[in-house]
């Protein structure tokens, strides 16, 4: 870790904020129970029931995070670029708080956009211009298991340690995942269901390992410890990070960006007040998703009542591609988990000796096939991001 340290108020309001952020957990609070056993019910109702969503117990001393979070000195931190910082992350957290509280009423969708946005008009139209030109191919077919993505993932934390002993992520296989792959926590978790094909594991160990686990290290490593947590609204270039890695691992099929693109579109239908089983239909009728495809989408835009979170995936991406187009430091972005709009504040920190540059970098970034796909990507559109095979 870094020997430099914030100011006294700063750094205790670094670390309450950080400590708050994992009791809040809300994504855990928003994530339905029985995902396996809610889409086979869903198919033998040939696609008309729509099922119920059920989710983890909330603590009765919920709310009492939300008076933590006011009673922080946030006010007398003594850096003005430190105070925007941490003000920015202590409303996030309220509202986040106030999301998992709304949890299935009217007042959840409103929290949602201010937190994670909608599908606003332009980001739309790009998601159906996807959804109309990149060829509706299925791919390889399934034939790796849970144990193969254990097996791979576990030798691709093994060789970071070797950069850095200090890595402490750990695999973990779950009965009950709402992704095939998840980074909760600093710990990567498998579904014990995961069917991919084999060309698809180092791709997606690329997104979860080498960007969600890499920049969390990174994170660890500098002075402000919400780095290694994430500043307020992170998750767009964090996605957009991960999604890209997947491309310069050498293979991004055409399935997987529709499927980033169709998020959108739910994420609008869901605003809209459709429900799941009229999200999966215009996903599978009108546009062409594989039916689990469509029924995941709509399950994730349905959660809580309007979840918009999936959004995020096309938004970072776009905003990625363009700073690469505009020549932007792609290794800067590994330091932490931060913004694309706080580039510029967290640049100004770096050039005052109070961050560092990144400890860790992706491994995939090391492959000359890689290098060459990185300098390929910043003269792309959006809607070339694919590869029809893998490279």
């Amino acid at each position: 870790m870094s020997e430099i340290t914030l100011p006294p108020v700063a750094r205790k309001v670094d670390a309450a904020l950080a400590e708050i952020d994992a009791k809040i957990d809300w994504l855990y609070y928003l994530s339905p129970l029985g995902n396996d056993q809610m889409w086979q019910e869903f198919k033998d109702s040939h696609f008309t029931q729509t099922p119920k969503l059920s989710y983890p117990a909330i603590p009765s001393d919920y709310a009492s995070l939300m008076q933590k979070l006011r009673d922080l000195p946030i006010d007398d931190i003594e850096d003005d670029a430190l105070h925007v910082l941490f003000f920015e992350k202590q409303m996030e957290l309220e509202l986040q708080v106030e999301l998992v509280q709304m949890r299935n009423t009217p007042g959840f969708k409103p929290i949602s956009v201010e937190l994670f946005g909608e599908a606003e008009p332009s980001l739309l139209r790009l998601a159906r211009n996807i959804l109309r030109t990149v060829p509706r191919v299925s791919g390889p077919a399934d034939d790796a298991d849970c144990e193969q993505v254990v097996k791979a993932s576990e030798q691709e934390l093994a060789a970071y340690r070797k950069q850095v002993p200090d890595l402490y992520s750990q695999v973990d296989v779950l009965d009950d995942l709402n992704s095939m792959m998840m980074v909760h926590h600093g710990h990567l978790k498998i579904a014990k269901s995961v069917k991919l094909p084999n060309e698809r594991i180092y791709p997606l160990v690329a997104h979860e390992v080498g960007t969600h686990i890499v920049t969390r290290y990174n994170g660890y490593c500098q002075p402000i410890k919400l780095l290694e947590f994430g500043l307020a609204h992170y998750d767009p270039l964090q996605e957009g990070l991960g999604t890209l890695s997947e491309y310069l691992a050498g293979y991004l099929p055409p399935r997987r960006l529709r499927i980033i693109a169709a998020r959108v579109v739910a994420t609008d239908l869901a605003l809209q007040g459709k429900d799941i089983t009229q999200i999966f239909s215009q996903l599978h009728e009108e546009y062409g998703l594989q039916p689990v495809d469509a029924f995941d989408i709509a399950v994730r835009a349905c959660r809580g009542g309007g979840l918009t979170k999936d959004s995020v995936y096309l938004r970072g991406l776009r905003e990625l591609m363009a700073y690469l187009a505009d020549d932007g430091d792609f290794e800067f972005l590994f330091l932490g988990k931060f913004a694309m709009g706080q580039r510029t504040t967290i640049q100004s920190l770096l050039d005052r000796n109070w961050l560092v540059r990144p400890r860790l970098l992706p491994r995939h970034l090391t492959d000359e096939g890689a290098i060459k796909r990185l300098k390929r990507v910043r003269n792309l559109n959006l809607e070339q991001l694919f590869q029809e095979e893998p490279e």
